[in-house]
């Protein structure tokens, strides 16, 4: 019974998910034309809203919760475990006031309506993961973005999904090439659960029922840490709030 009605809810969520994706691209392109980027974050703050709470479709629940406070004067870099596409619309409407920019690779830049145009268009580190120099550059970029305009990063230093919910190790790189473009920043972790197991097979059929949860914990300064400290407290801390060993 619970499978069929995984079946059934993810057909109703994965319809609804198409209309908006539909919807909010074309919402896009208007207010970026005719509008400017403003009116363009806005849609795309809307359009992740309603991804998140389009969940409820499939009797999933998700809960986000500061346990801090974020300065609203300087660059952030939120760093968190990666478990599903599923992680990035919460971060996105949850911190909007943040405008959280996210390091993503270079394929999702097209062939997904909304999320492809709205990741050309929002200043996302766009990287080949192939081509460690371009990778580099663009993380470059995006860390002088977020210093002069106190915006805020998002990178997933695991490098990649972990549907099961373990964590992959941290890499540093990409912390610290945005740490010395945006060396006024404060580095933030996030910690994620239960969104790998609500796709854990791809985007069919989705677990119904899921349970969903964004915890946005203290920051750590970096100031006279090196970035491979500041990572690996990152990742501690991430890893102490799943209750995994370190």
């Amino acid at each position: 019974m619970k499978k069929l009605l995984d079946y059934v809810l993810s057909s109703i969520y994965l319809l609804y998910f198409g209309v908006v994706l539909c919807v909010f691209h074309v919402a896009q392109v208007i207010s970026f034309h005719l509008f400017g980027r403003p009116a363009h974050k806005k849609t795309v703050d809307w359009m992740n809203a309603s991804i998140a709470y389009g969940w409820y479709l499939t009797g999933s629940r998700i809960s986000f919760r500061m346990l801090t406070t974020l300065p609203p004067d300087r660059p952030i870099i939120f760093v968190a475990n990666h478990q599903s596409m599923f992680d990035i619309s919460p971060i996105s409407w949850f911190l909007r006031r943040h405008t959280p920019t996210f390091v993503s690779k270079i394929e999702l830049s097209h062939g997904i309506p909304g999320i492809s145009y709205n990741l050309r268009k929002s200043g996302a580190a766009l990287i080949n993961r192939k081509d460690s120099k371009q990778a580099i550059v663009e993380i470059a970029r995006l860390g002088k973005l977020i210093q002069q305009q106190n915006l805020s990063a998002v990178i997933f230093p695991e490098g990649t999904r972990s549907a099961s919910g373990q964590m992959r190790p941290f890499v540093a790189g990409g912390v610290a090439m945005l740490l010395k473009r945006a060396p006024d920043a404060l580095v933030v972790p996030i910690t994620i659960r239960g969104t790998g197991q609500f796709n854990p097979k791809g985007m069919f059929p989705l677990t119904s029922f899921s349970r969903m949860s964004w915890y946005v914990l203290p920051g750590i300064e970096p100031a006279g840490r090196t970035p491979d400290e500041v990572v690996r407290l990152a990742q501690e801390a991430i890893l102490a709030e799943l209750k995994q060993p370190v």
